[in-house]
């Protein structure tokens, strides 16, 4: 397979799928640039080697229907000041403009189209808007981890029309190599701290990990699905009541693989779901009536750290608790905590999925991970074992 560093881009013209799809103010300005910032590696070789970048990507959800407010010019001025040079801009993605602006590229020289999704044909699939996107480059460089589980027009179908000719970029080649080293030969014990609220979202990523792990944590509210599947008491906590025989058979499925699952044995509760609720500490299967677990507990805290701090090699999707309200954030810092203090002494780290992202974010603990995806509902699809169609159509 060709690859970032063995491509020589010289005199090509490289149509890269990017992700900027990107949080902006009601002026366009853009809040949070991560995804931004995250591709300049790609685009950097690509104009050091002397060829030259042509950026499509998505913004939102237009539903195929041309929104000036989810315009990626605002965009595309942005990542002109990351990259420190002019970034040109078309006002289409397909037609007169991109075509003419795309053939009067020159080496050196950035152009970001218009968003792709003003287009229904983009997420349809559709082969003829996907051609006359391919004719627009060179050679295609997918660096849009975050929309790989997408068989999109640009993600997956324009591939196609590359077939001497496509590649991943430094970021998607990044997350693809991140979770190898968890699930494909990882240094043992390997353990994945699976959180969140929902059982439900997470039952395919943990009955995939269960026959892969030495050893899983569940917190969040998910636990309390659990806990109640094993007869206990939980309040008014968050429970799918759907899902407590499959929280059963995932218990007995540990069980049977020798795989240590950890559930919570205390937990923060409070009288309700707000930020000034009156809140305690309890038993996490003995919590009364009226009252929710909103957070592990103190002594959960430890022994999960315990047991992340004995690990080789971990996984962290979801947090331990409501960690957006600050009385409910302590069992989500002492997670994080745990995960970087393991990473500083050699075991490799990976964080996916928005909230933990964003949890690790908060607390300023990202540069201490060994690597935090870009990715959400990529990741979680990636991590149930999946085939993404953005990463088979680059290796097919």
């Amino acid at each position: 397979m060709l690859t970032m560093t063995s491509f020589d881009f010289n005199g090509k013209k490289a149509l890269v799928r990017v992700d900027l799809n990107v949080p902006q103010d009601a002026n366009g300005k853009v809040t949070d640039d991560s995804r931004a910032r995250a591709i300049v590696p790609t685009v950097t070789k690509i104009l050091s080697d002397g060829g030259s970048a042509i950026l499509m990507s998505h913004l939102g959800r237009p539903k195929g229907k041309v929104n000036a407010a989810m315009s990626l010019k605002p965009v595309a001025e942005h990542l002109a000041m990351l990259l420190g040079k002019p970034v040109l801009f078309a006002t289409d993605c397909v037609g007169p403009d991109a075509k003419a602006k795309a053939a009067a590229l020159k080496s050196g020289e950035v152009l970001v189209l218009e968003n792709l999704r003003f287009h229904p044909e983009e997420e349809a699939g559709d082969e003829e808007f996907s051609k006359t996107l391919g004719q627009l480059g060179d050679v295609y460089v997918n660096d849009a981890f975050g929309t790989a589980h997408r068989a999109h027009a640009s993600t997956t179908i324009v591939a196609k029309y590359f077939p001497g000719a496509k590649l991943f970029g430094n970021l998607m080649q990044a997350e693809i190599d991140s979770v190898g080293k968890v699930l494909g030969n990882p240094q043992r014990p390997l353990t994945a701290i699976i959180g969140g609220s929902k059982v439900s979202s997470k039952i395919e990523v943990l009955e995939n990990l269960i026959s892969k792990c030495d050893e899983v944590v569940v917190g969040g509210g998910m636990a309390f699905t659990f806990i109640k599947a094993q007869g206990g008491q939980v309040g008014t906590s968050l429970v799918e009541d759907d899902q407590l025989e499959t929280a059963r058979t995932i218990l007995a499925s540990a069980m049977d693989k020798g795989v240590q699952l950890h559930l919570p044995t205390d937990a923060v509760v409070a009288d309700a779901f707000a930020e000034n609720a009156n809140t305690d500490v309890c038993s996490a299967n003995a919590i009364p009536d009226g009252w929710m677990g909103l957070d592990i507990g103190p002594e959960t805290s430890k022994a999960f750290a315990t047991v992340v701090k004995r690990s080789r090699t971990l996984l962290w999707n979801g947090p331990m608790g409501v960690f957006e309200m600050k009385p409910f954030q302590k069992g989500t810092i002492a997670i994080a905590e745990a995960v970087a203090d393991a990473t500083a002494y050699g075991a490799f780290s990976l964080v996916g999925g928005g909230d933990s992202v964003a949890a690790v974010n908060q607390f300023g603990l990202a540069d201490k991970i060994s690597y935090v995806s870009t990715g959400g509902g990529a990741m979680l699809e990636y991590l149930e074992g999946k085939v993404l169609p953005g990463i088979a159509a680059v290796q097919g």
